[in-house]
């Protein structure tokens, strides 16, 4: 496995990524923007990242820039660990997925019930309420839900260090991701 040739510290994770002068460089190689999206995708777990590169690099080796859209190769790679993506009218799914996202930071969302796996609740809940409610939980810890749109009937996202909300809306576009905040 090679880290992608770059001119910054990989290890950076863009901890000055609210600084108004950032720059992406939106022609930097696709491989140097998955690493930066992985990086921002695990906040402190280079561990992570690191295999989740590996596993990207593994997927598109044999093929063309070309060939593939890397927002899906990553999808695939991060799909429970570090993202998810869920059918527009499973609740259930997407409370299960963004609580085993958060446990990571050891992170116990309120959704607003005593039981968010209860039948009744998640039978009533719309994806947008229940992403507006982990929105804005997640900020009160300093993370920021991001939700991509995929063009599917699915909905699909990760979460974020809120300091690196900036350096987030610029890769993203970058590696052609149409990106927004969860809330």
């Amino acid at each position: 496995m090679h880290l992608p040739d770059t001119e910054f510290d990989p290890d950076d994770n863009f901890a000055h990524g609210t600084d108004p002068d950032l720059e992406i460089d939106e022609d930097a190689g696709t491989e140097t923007l998955v690493w930066q999206l992985l990086l921002l995708v695990n906040p402190g777990d280079e561990e992570t990242a690191l295999q989740q590169f590996a596993a990207y690099q593994d997927a598109t080796a044999d093929a063309g820039e070309d060939e593939f859209e890397p927002a899906w190769v990553l999808k695939d790679i991060i799909d429970w660990k570090s993202g998810f993506q869920v059918h527009d009218d499973d609740a259930a799914a997407l409370v299960e997925s963004i609580t085993e996202l958060v446990a990571r930071w050891n992170l116990d969302l309120d959704w607003g019930v005593e039981d968010p796996t209860d039948d009744e609740f998640l039978a009533d809940a719309s994806i947008p309420a229940l992403l507006q409610v982990a929105y804005d939980a997640l900020r009160a810890y300093g993370y920021t839900l991001w939700i991509w749109d995929t063009g599917t009937a699915t909905t699909a996202g990760w979460i974020t260090l809120s300091r690196d909300n900036e350096a987030m809306g610029a890769i993203a576009p970058a590696l052609g991701i149409k990106l927004r905040p969860g809330g």
